[in-house]
């Protein structure tokens, strides 16, 4: 008995924890690779020389208006002549490849597990990142689209795999914190991409390219790890203690099946609360994505801080919202384990405070003009409530199908990303000056995408496990159908 204790506890971290922190370093350099771009291009484009302030910019700061003169000065590399249209469609593109991979990523995941899939996805964004300088010197806003397509087709994997392996590692009752600390990755890297930019964009003599440089080398350094320490489950692990193997075979039996049948799509596609799940994603996406993609836009544009200070305060609302998630989500794993609310319940509290609460301080923050120390805490409290979308609809996938989860999560993540391509470019198309008044219009849209898909979410949505995952019920319902053809008779279309 003594000696089993030993061989979970002694100095050993369980595996399943292992493969949490590396899923979630997964993800941060994921999103670090994907974000840094929106600091960088600030540092992109040249900005005319004499900018008179317009009725509804800011004016300049004093101790920004000093660093902007030195930082121009040292830093020697290319700057190029992009208008916010232009900025808009590069800023997009990288969701054109991203929404293409999701389906055949999950299905991959499915079938061959999620290691490689993750894996050389990430690897290959990794060395795409680090030849974007050269590319964008020979072939300048075309050669980064193109960057940008590439590295969303390899990043298009990311999420399906994760969820297809987090089936595979999670018992039912650390699902909400095993996958909110994966999931976090995407804020922290954020963050980390935001902090990180702004710095090297500061000092660096090199100028842009180095930021590039940086962030690709990171993720090939994980790369290495993640091919050492990450399997596809726990019965290929090399190193996993056999205590840790039998519980999780026997917390996990009942609802992920090894082998479980080709994905059942009639079933899926007609299931209301994966439709109500993919509502609640476009709704978290168009609110993510616009402040990911532009809030540092904003920053630079109309509040007029400096790429240093930008860079900082960006990163301020991820990291808050990565310490909400974590605090929201120990919370709801203890409201379903002690009864509280249902499970149902507590998917729906979660997306509905991470929608109303950013939609409405986001449109706060652009009537509070000018007044940047508001603006920053209005952008901070919005973002940082989105962090309960964790407990709430992200983990809703693994809810619904641990069989089917890296595919449900490819069709709702991939529905979502439309917003990444739609976002960047709305906001050029409606902000062609950068005045604070086209902004508040940007914001107002963002509001009420927010409010529409919550209420979509909050009356269809479910935490219960859809009675398709269930391999037996797929295998009847296929032979049922089998035998019916076969006899040569009409099928009918059984009632809703």
């Amino acid at each position: 008995m003594h000696t089993h204790t030993h061989t979970h506890t002694g100095g050993r971290i369980p595996q399943r924890w292992i493969f949490a922190i590396m899923g979630f370093l997964a993800l941060f350099n994921a999103y670090a690779m994907r974000v840094c771009l929106s600091i960088t291009i600030t540092e992109m484009v040249r900005t005319p020389e004499t900018e008179a302030p317009s009725d509804n910019g800011c004016s300049a700061m004093e101790e920004d208006r000093k660093v902007v003169n030195t930082t121009r000065s040292t830093n020697n590399a290319q700057q190029y002549e992009w208008d916010g249209m232009m900025q808009g469609i590069i800023l997009s593109s990288f969701y054109w490849g991203y929404v293409v991979t999701h389906l055949p990523g999950g299905m991959l995941s499915e079938k061959f597990g999620g290691k490689h899939s993750l894996g050389l996805g990430i690897l290959a964004t990794a060395l795409f990142t680090l030849i974007t300088p050269i590319v964008v010197e020979f072939g300048e806003a075309t050669g980064l689209i193109v960057m940008r397509v590439l590295m969303g087709l390899c990043e298009g994997t990311t999420f399906p795999a994760l969820n297809a392996m987090l089936a595979q590692w999670t018992p039912p009752e650390e699902r909400s914190k095993i996958g909110s600390l994966v999931f976090a990755g995407a804020q922290l890297g954020t963050v980390f991409a935001n902090s990180l930019a702004g710095i090297i964009l500061h000092y660096s003599t090199m100028g842009w390219p180095a930021v590039f440089y940086v962030f690709g080398s990171i993720g090939v350094v994980w790369f290495l790890l993640w091919l050492v320490t990450c399997y596809n489950n726990p019965d290929t692990h090399p190193f996993i203690s056999e205590k840790e193997r039998n519980f999780l075979r026997e917390r996990m039996h009942a609802h992920t099946h090894k082998k479980p049948p080709s994905v059942p799509w009639r079933h899926v596609l007609r299931s209301v609360p994966v439709w109500a799940l993919i509502a609640a994603q476009i709704g978290h996406d168009w609110g993510f994505f616009t402040l990911i993609n532009d809030l540092p836009k904003y920053m630079s544009k109309v509040l007029k801080y400096s790429i240093k200070s930008n860079g900082l305060l960006s990163a301020l609302p991820y990291l808050t919202m990565w310490l909400c998630s974590v605090v929201t989500s120990c919370l709801a794993d203890w409201m379903i384990t002690s009864g509280l609310m249902s499970r149902t319940n507590v998917r729906k509290l979660g997306t509905t405070i991470a929608s109303l609460g950013p939609g409405a301080f986001v449109v706060g923050a652009s009537y509070a003009e000018c007044d940047r120390t508001t603006v920053v805490i209005m952008f901070t409290v919005g973002t940082t409530l989105m962090g309960t979308f964790y407990p709430g609809m992200k983990v809703n996938a693994l809810d619904l199908s641990p069989n089917y989860s890296g595919t449900l999560m490819a069709l709702v993540n991939g529905i979502g990303a439309f917003s990444g391509i739609l976002t960047p470019y709305i906001v050029g198309v409606l902000t062609p000056n950068e005045y604070l008044s086209e902004w508040r219009l940007v914001f107002w849209i963002v509001f009420a995408v927010f409010v529409v898909t919550n209420l979509i979410f909050v009356l269809y949505a479910s935490g219960e496990v859809e009675y398709w995952n269930d391999p037996e019920f797929i295998r009847r319902d296929r032979e049922e159908r089998r035998m019916k053809n076969g006899k040569g008779q009409k099928v009918e279309k059984p009632l809703p």
